[in-house]
């Protein structure tokens, strides 16, 4: 699934291809939004929440859309074969003059007015990449990660209603830098604000690199990255094998890579 700093790519190339033009094409390929017409109506600007994207319009409406495990946001030049959204999984094409965009197996997808925004991600933790996490959001974090008690340290930063935007990868390369079994209690953790911290500078790293989406601390997954999609491969520090472990009960289980030396339960 894409995770916060992917979103926020994301979210950036929608702004740019849409914000302050106006649709000449609008399609919705999602049953609960068969009716809404958003021609005509002028893109004020997409951001990011966590693992979701918010394009609001002029009219005070939001479309609210979640990427889920395989969906995407792809920008093609309006008029050229890329542009066309005859896919069969394309859910929503958003068209002016200049690009298109066309969201290709999204999880899911509302039109919401946008003052009511917070009924599609009121539920969620403060976003981890949110200008003002470090002095806001932190200590709201820090509260929500108290009430979890002895819940493993991964499952907590997995958790969305703590810390919008964490998955996976995200979770497993910061708690191998810092040498955390990744089933720590969460309530024994020493320093559970350092870690999210840390966190958020490797997050915010990704977002500001060239590199493409998806990529983790130094380069592509498996390949570059210190323990992530690198089960039975050596660790870069000592070389035992990385292994895989699972978090959350079925069907919300969600995998862990780690270094059983580099962190062994203290």
């Amino acid at each position: 699934m894409p995770e916060g700093d992917t979103v926020r790519r994301s979210a950036s190339k929608l702004d740019q291809a849409l914000t302050g033009r106006v649709l000449e094409r609008a399609e919705l390929r999602w049953p609960s939004a068969v009716g809404v017409d958003l021609t005509g109506r002028t893109v004020l600007a997409t951001v990011s929440y966590g693992k979701h994207l918010l394009t609001r319009f002029d009219d005070g409406r939001t479309l609210h859309t979640h990427l889920r495990m395989e969906g995407s946001w792809a920008i093609a030049r309006t008029g050229a074969p890329g542009a066309r959204g005859r896919g069969p999984y394309i859910r929503a094409v958003l068209g002016n003059a200049v690009w298109t965009a066309l969201g290709d197996r999204l999880g899911m997808l509302d039109v919401v007015d946008t003052r009511e925004e917070h009924t599609v991600i009121g539920h969620l933790g403060p976003d981890i990449l949110d200008d003002a996490f470090p002095t806001e959001g932190l200590p709201e974090a820090l509260r929500r990660w108290a009430v979890r008690g002895s819940m493993p340290v991964a499952e907590v930063l997995l958790d969305q209603t703590v810390v919008a935007g964490i998955g996976t990868i995200w979770t497993a390369e910061p708690l191998f830098l810092l040498r955390q079994w990744p089933w720590t209690p969460a309530d024994e953790l020493e320093d559970p604000a350092g870690l999210l911290l840390a966190i958020r500078k490797l997050m915010v790293r990704s977002v500001l690199s060239t590199k493409p989406p998806g990529q983790t601390v130094d380069g592509g997954r498996g390949e570059t990255s210190y323990v992530h999609s690198r089960i039975g491969r050596p660790c870069r520090r000592c070389g035992t094998p990385i292994e895989r472990g699972t978090v959350r009960k079925p069907p919300q289980e969600r995998p862990v890579f780690y270094c059983p030396r580099c962190q062994a339960p203290r």
